[in-house]
């Protein structure tokens, strides 16, 4: 009788043991899916995070290209200081090739719509997951720089201007026009921009590219 009895036990212990076994092997499931879940949401951030990124600071690039090109007119700077004067086809091609190293693909690239400088980028992950996800990331363009007009405001003529040229000087050739411009602002920093062998501020000195908040 204690024999069965004990027989009796084990064969109830079983299906109990059986029962904790696969609660156990469904909780680890479930974790594995989650963390499944968590890497790929991390993977989608990363992608968007590097193709807004890599969008605002190719248009910092056009915008110190653009300046360079007319960085002896300080009166056509307004539009590459304030960082308005790019454009979002080439940034937003190149927001698309780092979302592709990433494993992702680039579903929407545009201006930011508040009022700021950047890019706004949405991307899907590509890679072999059976589930693919969703992010969105902006980055933001801050002028670094800015121009100060150190010349004071002509006064009104008193007569009517002579179009006589200027006179050559003693030696016979005509009168250097083109000294240093002045009142370029980096950070609070003057920069004195020579015509001759300029010393000029990078993309990096220009504007401070940011993931927004």
């Amino acid at each position: 009788m204690r024999r069965r009895r004990w027989q009796g036990d084990e064969g109830q212990a079983f299906p109990v043991y059986i029962a904790v076994i696969a609660g156990l092997l469904f909780l680890a499931f479930a974790y594995f899916l989650v963390g499944q879940a968590a890497l790929t949401r991390n993977s989608a951030q990363t992608a968007a995070d590097a193709a807004a990124l890599a969008a605002a600071q190719d248009a910092r690039e056009q915008l110190r290209d653009g300046w360079i090109d007319v960085i002896l007119d300080p009166g056509q700077w307004d539009g590459f200081l304030k960082g308005r004067s790019y454009y979002e086809g080439p940034a937003c091609g190149r927001a698309a090739e780092f979302a592709a190293r990433n494993e992702a693909a680039l579903d929407s690239c545009g201006s930011l719509d508040t009022g700021e400088n950047g890019f706004k980028v949405t991307v899907t992950t590509t890679g072999e997951e059976s589930r693919h996800a969703r992010a969105s990331a902006e980055a933001v363009l801050e002028p670094r720089c800015r121009f100060e007009d150190p010349s004071p405001p002509p006064d009104p003529p008193t007569s009517p201007p002579s179009s006589t040229p200027p006179a050559p000087d003693e030696d016979g050739e005509e009168p250097d026009e083109e000294g240093p411009v002045v009142g370029l602002v980096c950070d609070g920093e003057p920069w004195v921009i020579e015509p001759d062998s300029p010393s000029l501020p990078g993309a990096a000195d220009l504007f401070r590219v940011r993931l927004s908040d």
